[in-house]
C-alpha cells in the first residue's frame, strides 16, 4: 500500500492509502481508509466506509507521499 494524497474538485483534499497508482487507462482509483488531512473523518463518508472509488474526471492530481522504507534511508549529510 502507498499513502497518497487525492486533490478532488471543489473537495478538500483526502489522505489515503492505494495498492498501485492508477493506470493511465483507468476510469476510477480505488482508495482505502479515506480521510483528511489532520486524520478526521470525511463529512459525506459514512463512518464504517473503508474503501471509495473516485472517478478520475473529478480529480485534479494526486500526490504520493514518501514510504516509511524511503523515509528510513539517510543518505549522505554534513554536520
Amino acid at each position: 500500500m502507498q499513502t497518497v494524497i487525492v486533490h478532488i474538485m471543489n473537495e478538500d483534499p483526502v489522505v489515503c492509502e492505494v495498492e498501485s497508482l492508477p493506470d493511465p487507462m483507468a476510469q476510477f482509483v480505488i482508495v482505502h481508509n479515506p480521510r483528511k488531512r489532520d486524520g478526521t473523518d470525511i463529512h459525506y463518508l459514512d463512518e464504517d466506509v473503508s474503501s471509495v472509488m473516485y472517478p478520475l474526471h473529478r480529480i485534479n492530481f494526486i500526490q504520493v507521499l514518501p514510504s516509511t522504507e524511503a523515509e528510513e534511508i539517510i543518505g549522505f549529510v554534513r554536520e
